[in-house]
């Protein structure tokens, strides 16, 4: 079983938030990135990966990322600045060989 991320994407810091569950963080970033989907994130153009975490289990992934779609945007905020308080894009620490 390959592991599941959840993660936060933005467009600024303090901007819109999107979160998201994939088996592949590193295709699906890329994706909202380049605006191969259309959608939310396309019409927000969130491109920023702020915020993300590996988790063993699909089950495991899908229960936290509908627990954060459910916290309030303050809660939301302070996890990203936990790890990222300046909301960096994240995609250079992913997308490394």
């Amino acid at each position: 079983m390959k592991p599941m991320s959840v993660y936060m994407m933005s467009n600024r810091p303090g901007g819109v938030l999107y979160i998201g569950v994939t088996g592949d963080l590193m295709r699906r970033v890329w994706q909202h990135r380049t605006h191969s989907v259309p959608g939310f994130t396309d019409r927000y153009n969130l491109v920023r990966l702020v915020w993300f975490e590996m988790h063993e289990t699909a089950s495991e992934a899908i229960r936290r990322e509908k627990a954060l779609k459910r916290w309030n945007r303050d809660w939301k905020t302070g996890l990203i600045e936990e790890v990222n308080p300046m909301w960096r894009d994240l995609w250079p620490e992913i997308s490394a060989p």
